[in-house]
């Protein structure tokens, strides 16, 4: 009887051990079917064109398809949601920027938490934003604009891809720092904001350099200021806001991948050093640099507590300024 116990007692450590070395080999073979990374906001904008970059990227690195998939709606809460709910497995990403640690303090009844759902996993890259006008509107610049914005409080709009993303918050921010009234435009995604500037229904906006900078090349709009601590080298004669009358203003766009918390460690890591190694790769670097955007790299811990710092920082222009959902 002791014999066939002590024969038990080997097989259970075997089953035991072999269980425990499963997890790390489980996690150097993800991914083996396709991930889906969600973008919560409309086709068109960065999030969304950055999401495509690295959905056509990762595969070569992680022998698996990366399905980019649009979800739309409620200020982004919508598809932000879908991924909180999802199976921590990692294989629903979620591609988030500075949109949602806007939303943790203006959106307070959401049905989740970043910090409480959610794992960052990288960050991807951050750009200026642009301050353009349509042509008819008589301002070329910071100066002209406020003049113009305190002669007509009221009379001048500015349009944004939706309440609590960085374009808005950039035109809150504008306004609470310049003391002028301009009223607020949201649009269900940075596409439809930006076609009705170009068209002349909506005079001014705030948009990521990336997206609009053709638009200012090609005469569509004009180029008000940027919105960065130092002028962009994609724009360089374009002065900042800062330097233009609105000291110390700065309001920027910046993305990144977040997983739903309890995705295993391991899997985190292999999806963070897939994309630092896209992100630090020369040539990447350079073709974005020439879009004004700049590659971020941060280990998972470092890009959790830079969420978790940014949601502050929201958070205190948002109660100071008393800013509201619309």
């Amino acid at each position: 009887m002791q014999r066939h116990a002590f024969v038990r007692f080997l097989a259970a450590t075997a089953c035991a051990t072999g269980m425990l070395q499963a997890v790390p080999a489980s996690a150097q073979q993800y991914p083996t079917h396709p991930v889906r990374i969600i973008v919560p906001f409309a086709t068109g904008g960065s999030a969304d064109v950055y999401a495509r970059f690295l959905a056509q990227r990762l595969p070569d690195l992680l022998g698996q398809a990366f399905v980019v998939e649009n979800r739309p709606g409620a200020g982004a809460v919508i598809g932000t949601d879908a991924v909180a709910k999802a199976p921590p497995d990692g294989y629903t990403l979620l591609l988030m920027s500075n949109a949602h640690t806007v939303n943790e303090t203006l959106v307070p009844n959401k049905p989740y938490s970043l910090t409480r759902d959610f794992v960052g996993v990288a960050p991807i890259n951050s750009s200026d934003l642009l301050l353009v006008a349509h042509p008819s509107v008589p301002a070329s610049n910071v100066q002209q604009l406020l003049k113009l914005a305190k002669e007509r409080p009221g009379k001048l709009n500015y349009a944004s891809s939706g309440t609590g993303t960085p374009y808005h918050m950039a035109g809150e921010l504008f306004k609470s720092m310049s003391g002028t009234y301009l009223v607020h435009i949201p649009y269900k995604g940075s596409s439809g904001a930006r076609t009705d500037v170009i068209g002349g229904q909506v005079d001014l906006m705030f948009d990521a350099t990336t997206t609009m900078v053709e638009q200012v090349k090609g005469g569509k709009v004009k180029a008000i200021a940027t919105t960065g601590k130092q002028r962009s080298s994609v724009l360089p004669d374009v002065p900042t806001v800062s330097e233009s009358g609105v000291p110390n203003y700065e309001a920027t766009i910046w993305l990144g991948l977040m997983a739903p918390k309890g995705t295993p460690p391991a899997v985190v890591a292999r999806l963070n050093e897939a994309v630092s190694k896209i992100v630090n790769t020369p040539e990447v670097q350079q073709a974005w640099a020439r879009q004004g955007a700049i590659g971020m790299v941060m280990q998972p811990a470092a890009f959790d507590k830079y969420v978790a710092d940014d949601i502050h920082k929201w958070q205190r222009l948002i109660q100071s300024a008393r800013i509201k959902a619309e």
